[in-house]
C-alpha cells in the first residue's frame, strides 16, 4: 500500500483500517497477554497461563482484574531476552519507545506515541519512571544493572492520579526483589563481540531472625563500533559500573523497613551520529582540509571529529520504604534522596575541523516523599489517601560553547563562495571602530549559560474502589497537584559579532552601515542584503539574564486530575473495563542557549535601558502545562492455555510541550492540541508444555488537532491537522519461546523476539525523506545444569536492521543532516552461578 496514500484517507478510515488488520491478526492467531506467564510474583494451574500481580493501582492485584491498560514484563523475560538497558525493553513492549540521544544521561521516552525529553535539561519527561517506588526525575535508569529485577510495568495512558508529577503520557514502574533471610547469591560474566565484558554478582543472607541484607554489583566495558575517519578513538564504547545495598528490616509481623543505597558511574563516549544529507556547506569544510562524513551510507559507523566526546555520569541514591499493617488500614511511606552529576565534552560541528565545542556540567538533587493509607480486608468499598512531595535543584553549569581555530575561516570560506559576501567580516572589522581584525568569530570566543532551576511540588490524592456488586466495581481517583519553579540564569558571550547591534540603524562615524556598503560600490538592494548577512551570522545573540526588572523567572501552576473507571466481570475468565481519566504536567523552562524573552515581554523590556541588549531577539522561556485526557474501553481475559488484552483509546494532550532543535538551541513551545486513536492488544498462547507464543501490538493515529507555533524543514509552520513525527502508526512485537528438559536434570529454553514499527517520518523540521522503519530480531537460548550453572547465548538484531533513531540539523551547516543511527548487530556469551 502507498503510504503517502494511506496518509491522505479521513482519519476515521484510517482507525478503521487499523481496527479491520488488527482484527484479522488476532483471528488468524487466536492468541493473547506479554510475557504474563514468566513473573516472579505469578501463580498458575499445572500446564497453564501464570496469574501476573501487579502494582498499577499502587495495590498488589492481579493483572486480569486490574481496570488499567498495563503491559507487564518479568525478571525472567529481561534476563533470557538479555536485556542490559531499558532502551532493549521496546522489543518486548509496543506502546513504548525509548529514543537515546546526545548523551548517555538523555533518553526520551513515549508511550502510545505521547513523550518528551531532549538533550534540554529543563525538559522534564511526560512519561514517570519509577524504580522500587521511587520517582526518577530524569532519565538514565539502567535495569540490566538491577539484581533479583521482579517485573516491569508499562502503565498506557495518564497516571497522574495516582502516581503525580509529570506522568501524563504514562509510567514505567521497575520493581526488584527485597533482601531474602536464607542465605542466596548469583554471579555471572559474559563476553561479546566489540570486546564486551561484564561482570556482576548478587548476595544476600540474613542477620538475624528479623533483619536480612543484600549487596550487588556489576561491571559493564565494550569498545566503540564507530570508527573515526580522522585519527581518533572509536565512539559508542561501554564503561559502566555500580553498586547497591539493601537491608530488609521486619520487628513484628506487621512493620516492613527497605532501605536501599546505590552508586553508578558512567564514562563512555557516547553517541554516534552520522551523516545523512552534506549539504553546501560541506566544500567550505573540505576546501580547509577538513573531513566529513560521507552521507551516501550512514550505516557505516565512521566520525570524522577533531576530538574524542566525553560522557560522564555519578548517579547515586538512597531511599526508605516503611509499610506498617493497622487494624483495617495499611501506612506507607517511601522516603528517597538523589544525588545525579554529569558532564560532557562534544564536538557539535562533527567535521574534523577545530569550529565548535560544546561542554557542560549538570547537578541535579531531588528529594522525594510520599505517604499512603491504604484500606484493608473485604469491604464494598476500598480506599486510598496520600500525599507525594518533591524537592529538585537542577544546576547546569559551564554550558559553554567555544568557537575553534577554525570558525573563522571556515565562514571566510563560506563567504567567497558568493561575490557579495567576499570578506564580509574583514569589511566591517576595517569600518567598524569597536572590532579589531580578527574578532569576529574568533578562536576562544565563548557563549557561556548557568541555569539554575528550583523545583518544589506536591500533591495529594485520593482512590476509592466501590464494590456496587460481586461483579461490577466503580473506581473515582481525584489529585490535587501544586509545582513551583524558580530559574535563575547568568550569562557571558563574548563573541564579538552579537555584540554589534543592527537593529538600532547601526552607523559607522554618523552613516548607516549599508550607505557605508553602497561606498564601497554596492547597490543599495546588495548593501542592505549584506547587512541582513551579517545579522545572520549572528546565531547566538547575547542573552537577557534572570532575573530581571522586565520577566517573571518563576512559575506556579496547579491542577485537579481525575480519573474514572468501571470495571465489570463478565466470569471468571473475563473482565471488561471503561475508563476516562486526566493528566497534567507542569510548565517546564527552556534550559538552552535559545532561551528568549516571551513578545509580551518586549515593552517593558525596551523601557528599562539597562536590559537593553544588541539585536534582543524573542522566543520562549517556558512552555506552558500540559494536559491530558483519555477515554478508553479494554477487555482482560485470562483461560487456561490462552490469555488477551486489548484496549481501544483516544486521548488527547492540549498544550503539548514540543522541543524542536533547529541547530544552535530549542524553540520550546505549546502545541494547541495533539491527538493519538488506536488499539493496543497483548496476547500470550501456550501451544503446549513447551512452547509458548507472544503477540503485542499498537496501532495508532497520531495528528496534531491544533499546532500553530510548529516547525518544518522550511522554517516557522503552522501545522495543524498533519500527522505527528516521529510515532509509528503500527507496531507489532512476537516471541516465541522453547523449554526443554532433559532426564538428567538440565532444563533450558529457546527464545525469539521480533519488534515491526512501520515507516515514519522522523523528525519534523528536517528533509521529510528522513524517515525510520524497524525490523528487529533477536535470538536467545540458555542451558541450565543442576549444580546452579547456567550457559547463555544472544544475538540482538540479527539481520543487522538499519534504522534512525533521531535526526537533527548540523550545526552551523545549513543544509546538513545528521542523523543518529541504531546499534549493529551484537552477539555474546554468558556464564552464571546461583547458590543457595
Amino acid at each position: 500500500m502507498n503510504k503517502n496514500s494511506n496518509n491522505n484517507l479521513p482519519r476515521a478510515s484510517r482507525v478503521f483500517k487499523k481496527t479491520l488488520l488488527m482484527s484479522a491478526i488476532l483471528g488468524a492467531l487466536g492468541t493473547t497477554s506479554i510475557h504474563a506467564q514468566e513473573s516472579d510474583t505469578a501463580e498458575a494451574d499445572e500446564g497453564g497461563i501464570e496469574r501476573i500481580f501487579v502494582t498499577a493501582s499502587k495495590r498488589q492485584t492481579g493483572l486480569q482484574q486490574t481496570p488499567i491498560a498495563v503491559s507487564v514484563t518479568s525478571g525472567e523475560t529481561v534476563e533470557q531476552a538479555k536485556v542490559l538497558d531499558i532502551g532493549d525493553l521496546q522489543v518486548l513492549v509496543p506502546t513504548l519507545r525509548v529514543t537515546p540521544l546526545q548523551r548517555s544521561i538523555n533518553t526520551g521516552f513515549s508511550i502510545r506515541g505521547f513523550g518528551n525529553g531532549t538533550n534540554n535539561t529543563g525538559i522534564e519527561p511526560s512519561v514517570g519512571v519509577f524504580i522500587d517506588g521511587v520517582y526518577r526525575s530524569r532519565a538514565a535508569a539502567l535495569i540490566g544493572d538491577l539484581p533479583k529485577l521482579q517485573q516491569i510495568e508499562v502503565l498506557s495512558g495518564p497516571q497522574s492520579t495516582l502516581f503525580g508529577k509529570n506522568a501524563s503520557a504514562g509510567v514505567i514502574s521497575v520493581r526488584t526483589g527485597g533482601p531474602s533471610y536464607d542465605m542466596e547469591g548469583k554471579v555471572e560474566a559474559s563476553i561479546g563481540n566489540y570486546n564486551q565484558q561484564l561482570v556482576r554478582g548478587y548476595f544476600s543472607n540474613g542477620i538475624t531472625d528479623n533483619l536480612a541484607f543484600s549487596v550487588s554489583g556489576g561491571m559493564n566495558t565494550r569498545d566503540g563500533y564507530t570508527d573515526s575517519i580522522s585519527g581518533l578513538g572509536k565512539i559508542n564504547d561501554r564503561d559502566r559500573w555500580n553498586l547497591r545495598g539493601q537491608l530488609l528490616f521486619e520487628p513484628t509481623e506487621d512493620a516492613t523497613f527497605r532501605f536501599i543505597a546505590d552508586y553508578s558511574e558512567i564514562d563512555e563516549s557516547c553517541c554516534t551520529t552520522a551523516g545523512y544529507e552534506n549539504g553546501p556547506t560541506a566544500a567550505a569544510v573540505q576546501a580547509l582540509g577538513g573531513l566529513v562524513t560521507s552521507d551516501e551510507d550512514p550505516f557505516s559507523y565512521e566520525s570524522a571529529l577533531n576530538n574524542d566526546p566525553t560522557n560522564f555520569v555519578e548517579d547515586s541514591g538512597v531511599s526508605l520504604q516503611a509499610d506498617i499493617d493497622f487494624d483495617g488500614f495499611t501506612f506507607t511511606s517511601i522516603s528517597a534522596y538523589r544525588i545525579n552529576d554529569s558532564g560532557f565534552k562534544n564536538d557539535v560541528d562533527f567535521t574534523s575541523l577545530d569550529i565548535l565545542v560544546e561542554e557542560a556540567n549538570v547537578e541535579i538533587d531531588t528529594f522525594t516523599q510520599e505517604f499512603r493509607l491504604t484500606s484493608t480486608g473485604d469491604s464494598k468499598l476500598d480506599w486510598m489517601v496520600g500525599a507525594f512531595y518533591f524537592d529538585e535543584n537542577v544546576d547546569t553549569t559551564g554550558d559553554v560553547l567555544t568557537y575553534g581555530t577554525m570558525a573563522r575561516p571556515y565562514f571566510d570560506v563560506l563567504n567567497s563562495f558568493t561575490p557579495s559576501t567576499n570578506g564580509l567580516f574583514d569589511t566591517l572589522e576595517a569600518l567598524y571602530p569597536a572590532l579589531n581584525s580578527g574578532d569576529i568569530l574568533g578562536a576562544g570566543s565563548t557563549i557561556g549559560n548557568d541555569f539554575i532551576q528550583k523545583n518544589e511540588a506536591y500533591s495529594l490524592f485520593v482512590n476509592f474502589d466501590y464494590h456496587i456488586t460481586d461483579d461490577f466495581t466503580a473506581t473515582l481517583g481525584v489529585s490535587y497537584t501544586k509545582d513551583e519553579k524558580d530559574i535563575t540564569l547568568e550569562s557571558e558571550n563574548t563573541d564579538a559579532l552579537s555584540q554589534v547591534d543592527f537593529n538600532n540603524d547601526l552607523t559607522v562615524y554618523g552613516v548607516p552601515l549599508y550607505q557605508v556598503f553602497m561606498g564601497q560600490g554596492m547597490s543599495e538592494a546588495v548593501a542592505l542584503g549584506t547587512v541582513e548577512a551579517l545579522k545572520a551570522y549572528q546565531f547566538q545573540p547575547q542573552m537577557l539574564e534572570l532575573p530581571n526588572d522586565a520577566e517573571a523567572n518563576s512559575t506556579s501552576d496547579d491542577k485537579i486530575t481525575w480519573s474514572l473507571r468501571g470495571a465489570y466481570t463478565i466470569n471468571k475468565n473475563v473482565n471488561v473495563f471503561a475508563t476516562a481519566a486526566t493528566g497534567f504536567k507542569a510548565s517546564s523552562w527552556n534550559l538552552s542557549r535559545d532561551s528568549r524573552p516571551f513578545p509580551s515581554d518586549q515593552a517593558a523590556i525596551e523601557a528599562i535601558p539597562s536590559l537593553q541588549l544588541p539585536n534582543q531577539s524573542y522566543g520562549t522561556r517556558y512552555a506552558a502545562p500540559e494536559e491530558a485526557t483519555v477515554y478508553e474501553l479494554g477487555i482482560k481475559s485470562n483461560f487456561s492455555n490462552v490469555s488477551f488484552n486489548a484496549t481501544i483509546f483516544d486521548q488527547t494532550i492540549e498544550g503539548f510541550q514540543s522541543s524542536t532543535f533547529l541547530g544552535t538551541g530549542y524553540v520550546l513551545s505549546n502545541a494547541g492540541e495533539q491527538n493519538t486513536r488506536g488499539i493496543e492488544f497483548d496476547s500470550t498462547f501456550r501451544a503446549t508444555d513447551e512452547i509458548t507464543l507472544t503477540l503485542a501490538g499498537t496501532f495508532l493515529d497520531p495528528e496534531y488537532v491544533s499546532f500553530v507555533g510548529g516547525q518544518d524543514e522550511n522554517g516557522p509552520a503552522d501545522l495543524s491537522g498533519t500527522q505527528v513525527p516521529g510515532i509509528h502508526e503500527q507496531s507489532i512485537v512476537a516471541g516465541a519461546k522453547y523449554d526443554f528438559e532433559f532426564d538428567n536434570g538440565m532444563y533450558g529454553y529457546v527464545r525469539a523476539d521480533y519488534i515491526y514499527e512501520s515507516e515514519t517520518r522522523v523528525v519534523g523540521n528536517i528533509n521529510p525523506d528522513v524517515t525510520r522503519e524497524v525490523n528487529t530480531l533477536n535470538l536467545s537460548t540458555g542451558l541450565n545444569f543442576e549444580n546452579g550453572v547456567t550457559l547463555q547465548f544472544y544475538v540482538r538484531n540479527v539481520t543487522n536492521d538499519e534504522y534512525f533513531l533521531s535526526a537533527f540539523p548540523r550545526p552551523i551547516q545549513t543544509g546538513s543532516i545528521q542523523v543518529y543511527p541504531n546499534q549493529p548487530r551484537t552477539f555474546g556469551a554468558s556464564i552464571s552461578y546461583m547458590f543457595e
